[in-house]
């Protein structure tokens, strides 16, 4: 913050705003749990949208969606270069997803959130014009010993080795999809285990970064918006993330190119997010390995979030009971 002739300027997000987002992540995760086994994503998903719009226009800051709902979901709000928050206060960066695994939501499955991801003005990758890349987390042990260019299996034996564990005490989560058989076959074949994601790569990667948990390392190919959302809450965690861009062809290649994007290059978590003052905030959706689902307890509506900010380090939970009575429409 700097103080000008003019007033104050506000360079960089303040120390309140991680606990002013979780409104909206709370907000968001709230109105979708009617929505949870009915099947129906797009209305789920609507739901969460309107809510999580409305509490980030209450929030001290100048806020420009960077990545958002958009083009990807077909929605009419939180699109890309889209203002909000109240205008005051910091300029930032933002990336929303108010569901993301709407289909797990729909399907009433395990590890959907509601997550923002905030950084200053200008810091974030716009990857928007190619849609998905290659992507390499683990802990801080992955430093200099970790490379996406290596083989999985040489990645693997490396990162067991810095940790002080056996190949076969290893767990790689990746994302369930047909493009990833023969990965999955070379992470079993060098003998780790896999943690099989149905969807929500973010919070395999936050997982595989965190020390607690039983996941090591997250790989795959999956969306560029959730690479550089998982870089701001890898900078939080002091954790290790790689990327490479994966056009699906010739002329979405050209378009990143168009847009001054890198091929064949390696995206560490500072060139996915330049700003050293990130903040990453999700609200569980429904039960996952990072927190738990809305519940209702009686008349109190019981959530759990978590609030990572970079520039301090630190990783805060939430658990928060809200009137029930307050979210009746």
């Amino acid at each position: 913050m700097v103080t000008t002739d003019t007033g104050t300027l506000f360079l960089h997000p303040d120390r309140n705003l991680g606990m002013e987002l979780v409104r909206a992540t709370e907000a968001a995760a709230i109105r979708a749990v009617p929505f949870i086994g009915r099947g129906d994503k797009l209305a789920a998903d609507g739901a969460a949208v309107d809510a999580m719009r409305k509490f980030l226009g209450t929030v001290n800051f100048d806020g420009v969606v960077v990545i958002g709902e958009g083009e990807k979901d077909k929605a009419p709000m939180l699109f890309n270069g889209e203002h909000v928050g109240n205008g005051r206060g910091p300029a930032c960066d933002i990336a929303v997803d108010p569901i993301d695994g709407t289909s797990l939501t729909a399907a009433g499955r395990q590890n959907a959130l509601s997550m923002i991801a905030v950084a200053d003005r200008g810091s974030m990758l716009d990857a928007s014009t190619v849609y998905y890349m290659d992507k390499i987390v683990t802990s801080a042990e992955g430093f200099g010993v970790v490379d996406i260019r290596k083989p999985i299996g040489e990645n693997i034996r490396a990162l067991a080795k810095a940790k002080g564990k056996s190949v076969d005490e290893i767990t790689v989560a990746v994302l369930d999809r047909p493009r990833h058989v023969q990965l999955i076959d070379d992470i079993r074949a060098a003998g780790a285990g896999t943690r099989m994601l149905l969807d929500g790569d973010v919070a395999g990667g936050i997982n595989a970064a965190r020390y607690e948990t039983r996941i090591d390392m997250c790989v795959g190919v999956g969306g560029s918006p959730e690479g550089v959302v998982t870089a701001c809450a890898i900078k939080a965690l002091g954790g290790f993330i790689q990327a490479v861009l994966r056009p699906v062809d010739d002329d979405q290649k050209q378009r990143g190119l168009d847009a001054g994007l890198l091929f064949d290059h390696v995206y560490d978590a500072d060139s996915l997010v330049t700003s050293d003052n990130t903040y990453f905030v999700a609200t569980g959706v429904t039960d996952g390995g990072l927190v738990d689902g809305v519940r209702r307890k009686g008349p109190i509506i019981r959530t759990e979030s978590i609030v990572l900010r970079s520039r301090s380090g630190t990783i805060r939970r939430v658990v928060a009971d809200h009137l029930a009575q307050k979210w009746l429409d």
